[in-house]
């Protein structure tokens, strides 16, 4: 139990941490904050409410390991090299990504909803 403890705290600072200092990071947690209730009222089933909550999560996830191998990539290599800009691109491509499926799941669910 301990140990599942202390991973948590682990998460948690590192949750506190993105939010301090990156600007994707805090607006992708005011999407969640917000898609939260959008959600409930939006999804039509249990499992349409799953899936949106779980593309804003999937989309958060995405943005913080982009965020971590930003960091890792400027503390190895702090001056601009091609190599290390192309690291830091696919992790940006993989973020949006995760964008690019949150949009599909909700636009699915307007779809859904209203027509």
């Amino acid at each position: 139990m301990r140990a599942l403890y202390l991973a948590f705290l682990n998460s948690w600072r590192g949750l506190v941490f993105g939010a301090r200092t990156e600007r994707a990071l805090r607006l992708e947690l005011v999407l969640l904050v917000l898609g939260v209730p959008a959600a409930l009222v939006m999804g039509t089933t249990l499992w349409i409410r799953v899936a949106l909550l779980a593309s804003l999560l999937v989309v958060l996830a995405a943005e913080f390991l982009n965020t971590a191998i930003e960091k890792l990539c400027d503390h190895l290599h702090p001056a601009h090299h091609a190599r290390i800009g192309i690291v830091k691109d696919l992790a940006s491509a993989g973020a949006f990504m995760a964008q690019a499926l949150a949009a599909l799941v909700w636009m699915a669910a307007v779809i859904d909803r209203f027509f």
